[in-house]
């Protein structure tokens, strides 16, 4: 076996010809001498040698992995003994407690599930079909012509990550010369999306550091210098990392650039009624899109505000010029599918098709989005109001309140945010980025003590 190699050399030539590691288990009977035992005294015998190899791995040259910058931050936090330690690296949503939670509306969908008495055969390639169909819906309005014309090829995903590498392998298969025009920062496993799928990407300018906002100049202007026909990945609502949106107008001016160079919009949408407590304003800058006429991309995730992280239930939405085009296209995402994966999981599906397309249900959704949204409010007004007040430099911390959703952009760097962990032992991405979902209001002080020594003492 390959594992455990043994050589049994039966002449000198052989057993010399081997070279044997210093901690290689080595037998030698014999060396062209007498052997002592006494009833073999003068008889001379050959050499024999036995030599078991060290096992050596055929994956030697596979080197070491470095940690994933998001989910590593919770191995870390695991880690940490101390009592004060805060985790807001990864988003994912907290009760006050700091506590996972599971939407009631979700408990009763699997309720209704296991009454029904529902079975687990697979699923076809493009997912379930009433899961496709409310998705869309949800997302561009079930009223959209897009809708009503049948122009939109969706494809169940896996996630939002699924749904945007399906994607990926769509645009390097069908659109080999295109570009990909990310954000300046973005959410770090983009990158690693594009890379994977082999789609060649530069960053288009978001991010202002001097006022800890948005740079809308640069991001236009660098749109406008990509390549015609690129893929422009846009964050539908609560960028990530950032927090920071553009306004209704800047959002009509990024897409009279787009328009204008003839690229081709793909949003991702992980915060659909997550971001402001409203579905219909969170799906704002994808429906002016379609309205506007464009053919684009969006990927859909339903890990934030149905919190079925663990699920991976997400579609991928191509919106076509016509109800042909959506068709092969379609087929395509399929094809692309079917080695993929085969097809995606049914319980998440069955859970969003409950929720979203039952009218009680989905209201109730509706109450419970609402008040996490809320409470990531709260918390975000509360941390605002001890930074204030507890720095005494007259800096203005008022960026908190103007960004969006559960993440929050503290404007620190990495010597900062490793300070932030040696110290004081909260764990965030290096990028400066908290999760406000991960904040309890009790926390916001300690939270707040900590920014504020970091920003200030840390070079």
């Amino acid at each position: 076996m390959a594992s455990a190699l043994a050589s049994v050399a039966l002449s000198t030539t052989f057993a010399r010809a081997v070279p044997l590691p210093e901690n290689s288990m080595v037998q030698r009977i014999g060396a062209e001498k007498k052997h002592d035992n006494p009833l073999f005294k003068g008889k001379a015998f050959r050499r024999v040698s036995m030599a078991v190899s060290v096992n050596v791995s055929r994956f030697e040259g596979v080197t070491m992995a470095p940690p994933d910058p998001i989910l590593g931050v919770s191995e870390a936090f695991r880690a940490d003994t101390n009592d004060l330690k805060l985790n807001l690296g990864v988003g994912a949503y907290r009760t006050e407690e700091l506590q996972p939670y599971v939407l009631n509306v979700v408990k009763k969908a699997e309720k209704l599930m296991l009454e029904r008495g529902e079975n687990k055969e697979y699923l076809p390639i493009e997912g379930l079909a009433a899961f496709n169909k409310v998705t869309a819906e949800l997302l561009f309005g079930a009223d959209n012509s897009v809708i009503q014309e049948g122009r939109v090829a969706t494809i169940q995903g896996l996630s939002g990550t699924g749904s945007l590498r399906l994607a990926a392998a769509f645009i390097h298969r069908y659109f080999p010369d295109a570009k990909a025009l990310i954000s300046s920062p973005t959410w770090g496993n983009h990158k690693n999306i594009f890379n994977d799928a082999r789609v060649p990407w530069s960053e288009y300018r978001y991010y202002d550091p001097r006022t800890v906002g948005l740079d809308f100049d640069g991001m236009v202007a660098d749109i406008k210098a990509a390549p015609d026909g690129s893929f422009v990945l846009l964050h539908g609502c609560a960028h990530n990392p950032t927090g920071i949106d553009p306004t209704p107008e800047q959002w009509e001016k990024i897409a009279d650039v787009i328009q204008e160079k003839n690229h081709i919009p793909f949003f991702d949408v992980a915060y659909q009624g997550f971001a402001s407590g409203s579905l219909d304003a969170d799906a704002y800058s994808v429906r002016l899109f379609v309205r506007r006429g464009f053919e684009l991309l969006v990927a859909q995730s339903y890990s934030k505000n149905l919190g079925l992280y663990a699920e991976r239930i997400g579609a991928i939405n191509v919106v076509c010029s016509s109800s042909d085009a959506g068709t092969r296209v379609k087929s395509q995402l399929k094809r692309l599918a079917r080695p993929m994966y085969s097809n995606p999981p049914v319980h998440g599906a069955r859970i969003v098709a409950n929720v979203v397309g039952d009218p009680n249900l989905f209201n109730e959704w509706k109450q419970e989005m609402e008040l996490m949204a809320g409470r990531i409010k709260n918390v975000r007004q509360r941390l605002y109001e001890n930074l204030s007040e507890k720095d005494k430099s007259g800096k203005d911390w008022s960026f908190v309140l103007k960004q969006i959703g559960m993440f929050s952009y503290t404007g620190l760097h990495k010597a900062q945010s490793d300070h932030m962990t040696d110290k004081w032992h909260i764990y965030m991405t290096k990028d400066g980025r908290i999760s406000l979902a991960g904040l309890s209001l009790s926390k916001c002080e300690y939270l707040a003590d900590a920014i504020i020594d970091s920003f200030h003492n840390v070079d």
